[in-house]
């Protein structure tokens, strides 16, 4: 059985915490004394579980215990305090923001081992999610939907061309992370990715922004400037809503687009440009054509390598990962308290429509972070209602599967991947467990 790594950081009189031997016969441990020391061994060794062991009901020691929970987080501790020290405030809310669970002495061997066993299996989950979140390749698109997997399989393909791409996809779906994706993939990766938003650049300046200009050019120009174009040089140009590009300004691209020169306002010098373009927009732009507001010729231009970004909606089948990760992400921001998504909630963003995508989940999951009071969020903390019919939970058959297969998987974990072990802890026979396991898809 593979051993568990365990941090025991000892507080206090070591005299009255002795902890059992046999309680640490399946696990690598790490036994410290002071603080300092805890946190160099965290910070060479980072554990999936810590004891702490504290006798000391000084206001200091529980603030520097609390300093050095809340810069591992990721550790699932399990404190162990004399009866008095629960009495005290700082001890109080030192279990409730930080602690998977706590005991008090005299320590109950078999009941603390199973405590950390379970701390353990929370653990392994946890890593366990991380390792799917990152682990298609190395892109920065979360999810694992066949819409997100076939846009990364587009990538991969235009990635290694030259020629423009266009991105359509609705706002705040991820179309300057698709661009990116490109960028990182290429051969221009390593080189500069400049993103410029054609409708936030007032119509007066950018000409001058994006083609640079000459000292002298207009009132102000006191020395020459690059512009956009000029400092994407070698790399790649990204210009979102493309669409918002005023007419004169898109026959200047499309000069650029067929000749690879520029001309700095004020300049009738040419300069070379080495720059892969891509573009994109949320509108239709063979509409924006019909509509005289694009130009047909530089539509043909961009729209050499069209990729689709999938609106939320059409990968609800990612919802779940995408809110780990971004709970994850923003965790610096979160109440203390705050250990995850509670089942409604869950559900909730499950059923929800996401009109404004992946930046929509982005703002409800921070807003929610920073207010909800509870352990878990709510759909009242992220603002979302709860589908008809599961306005008091989720269906009872979905429940119950979900739970059985995630007490297994958590005595699986917590046991070692030993199956004996584990089905005692479930209090079923092997058999019982390994038909359980085949019915989930769990293997040991």
């Amino acid at each position: 059985m593979s051993m568990r790594m365990l941090v025991s950081v000892t507080l206090g009189n070591a005299s009255l915490l002795t902890v059992p031997a046999l309680l640490f016969s399946s696990w690598d441990v790490r036994a410290v004394n002071d603080l300092s020391t805890a946190r160099k061994a965290l910070g060479d060794h980072p554990c999936p579980v810590g004891l702490l062991l504290l006798n000391s009901t000084k206001s200091s020691d529980v603030a520097e215990v609390d300093a050095l929970l809340e810069a591992h987080q990721s550790t699932q501790w399990v404190g162990v305090f004399p009866a008095e020290m629960i009495k005290l405030p700082a001890c109080r809310a030192l279990i409730v923001q930080h602690l998977f669970d706590f005991h008090t002495w005299p320590i109950d061997p078999f009941r603390l081992n199973h405590t950390l066993g379970h701390a353990y299996g929370y653990a392994e989950l946890s890593r366990l999610t991380d390792v799917v979140i990152s682990g298609k390749g190395d892109m920065a698109l979360v999810g694992q939907s066949e819409a997100i997997e076939h846009l990364r399989r587009q990538i991969t393909k235009v990635a290694h061309a030259t020629a423009p791409v266009l991105i359509s996809g609705e706002s705040g779906s991820g179309k300057e992370l698709t661009a990116h994706a490109i960028h990182d993939h290429s051969s221009r990766a390593g080189r500069p990715f400049i993103a410029v938003n054609c409708g936030a650049i007032p119509a007066s300046l950018i000409q001058s922004e994006l083609f640079g200009y000459e000292r002298g050019a207009f009132t102000g120009a006191a020395k020459d400037k690059r512009g956009l174009i000029e400092s994407a040089a070698g790399g790649t140009l990204f210009l979102d809503e493309i669409g918002d590009l005023p007419l004169e300004l898109q026959t200047n691209l499309l000069r650029f687009l067929q000749e690879g020169t520029i001309n700095r306002v004020g300049s009738s010098h040419s300069i070379e440009v080495d720059v892969r373009v891509i573009a994109a927009s949320h509108m239709r732009l063979d509409d924006a054509v019909k509509s005289g507001i694009f130009r047909e010729d530089l539509l043909y231009r961009l729209n050499v390598l069209p990729l689709s970004v999938p609106a939320l909606r059409e990968r609800k089948e990612d919802l779940e990962l995408l809110a780990t990760h971004f709970f994850k992400v923003f965790a610096h921001d979160k109440n203390p308290r705050l250990t995850g998504f509670g089942n409604r909630a869950m559900l909730a963003i499950k059923a929800h429509d996401w009109p404004g995508n992946v930046r929509e989940l982005i703002n409800r999951i921070r807003r929610a972070m920073v207010m909800s009071e509870g352990r878990l969020i709510t759909p009242e903390d992220l603002d979302l209602l709860m589908p008809k019919g599961l306005r008091n939970g989720e269906p009872l058959e979905e429940a119950r599967i979900r739970a059985e297969r995630d007490a297994i998987h958590v005595c699986l974990q917590g046991s070692g991947s030993n199956v004996s072990r584990a089905a005692r802890d479930l209090g079923v026979s092997r058999m019982t467990l390994y038909r359980l396991m085949e019915k989930h898809g769990i293997s040991p």
